[in-house]
């Protein structure tokens, strides 16, 4: 499978980047006790650090909002989904745990304050491009609504928008059943070349560590 990325997002964002990893014969299923222990202390951190500055301040959070903002969506109005954990979090609405893949999404989506998306790779027809969703792109969501994402940054295969940093498709989602995945790792474009392949490759083996298989990442943009 070949990851494009447009020129139409580096033209409106010089700096932007994003960290692609391909997993192939992964075994996805319960969390072990060590990430649930490690993502429900984390959490905990969160909110209790939530008072001491305000969530827009956070480095990641402000960069992603300020993408948004560049692509024409109103941040205020869709929150990209890092942020949105972070406001679940500071509501003490603790995120459960899910199965492996989506746990450890989770865990290193708070870490570094910006979108991570995974997907099936076998739900995915054909190559990807990385784009400026248009007029008339919309996929049905894992929010259970049917999302418009004209103007967000997607991801799209031969069938169509899949995800996002908003959120993702319910067509490509991962589940127990996963053995190939394609994760995307909406970096902050501040982050250096250097930062950016060492947070991916960390996330990458990391995630092989819990589910085994073989992966190879590259750094777009």
């Amino acid at each position: 499978m070949e990851i494009q990325l447009s020129q139409e997002i580096l033209d409106r964002i010089p700096y932007f980047k994003v960290g692609v990893i391909q997993y192939h014969h992964i075994t996805v299923g319960e969390s072990p006790q060590m990430l649930k222990g490690r993502l429900q202390l984390f959490q905990e951190s969160i909110y209790f650090d939530s008072d001491s500055k305000p969530l827009t301040e956070l480095p990641g959070i402000s960069e992603w909002r300020d993408i948004f903002k560049k692509t024409g969506k109103d941040p205020n109005r869709y929150r990209h989904s890092a942020e949105a954990l972070y406001r679940r979090i500071q509501k003490q609405n603790y995120l459960p745990s899910v199965q492996s893949a989506i746990d450890l999404n989770n865990f290193f989506s708070l870490q570094y304050q910006v979108p991570i998306g995974i997907y099936d790779s076998d739900h995915i027809e054909g190559d990807v491009v990385i784009r400026l969703g248009q007029d008339g792109d919309e996929y049905l969501g894992l929010n259970g609504r049917n999302n418009s994402v004209d103007h967000l940054i997607i991801t799209v295969d031969r069938e169509g928008p899949f995800g996002s940093p908003f959120v993702d498709s319910k067509r490509t989602a991962v589940t127990v059943d996963t053995k190939n995945a394609l994760q995307i790792v909406y970096l902050q474009p501040s982050t250096d070349r250097e930062k950016a392949n060492k947070l991916t490759e960390s996330l990458m083996n990391m995630f092989m560590q819990l589910h085994g298989g073989e992966a190879t990442y590259q750094i777009l943009g």
